[in-house]
């Protein structure tokens, strides 16, 4: 399942985003993950409830945030039913994907000592 390694590649990022953030415990991560992304929420989900411990984030909840495929028009911008011939009722031209296809890393909620 290449989720795992997705979700070792998200605490890379979240590695780095807390770097100068000393003795700061991650308590929520949320991340977008698009229709068309070629990852599986629920074995996503399971990736990182079984990796959170083994990279030091034992308490980190995770929130997943679905986002639809939405096309639009490459030559006019129009938005683009997806499910049909993908072509621009405006003006025939061929649609572009607009949102829908990445996984990202949307927020990271931290707990921190009393300064």
């Amino acid at each position: 399942m290449h989720e795992v390694s997705l979700v070792q590649a998200l605490f890379d990022h979240v590695d780095r985003a807390i770097a100068s953030h000393s003795g700061a415990a991650v308590r929520q991560v949320t991340v977008r993950i698009g229709e068309l992304a070629g990852v599986e929420c629920l074995c996503f989900r399971s990736a990182f409830d079984g990796c959170k411990g083994d990279r030091g984030y034992p308490n980190a909840t995770l929130v997943i945030i679905a986002e639809p495929a939405v096309w639009s028009c490459g030559d006019c911008g129009t938005a683009v039913a997806g499910g049909g011939p993908l072509r621009c009722a405006r003006c025939d031209g061929v649609p572009l994907l607009a949102a829908g296809g990445d996984l990202v890393l949307q927020r990271l909620e931290l707990e921190t000592r009393d300064v």
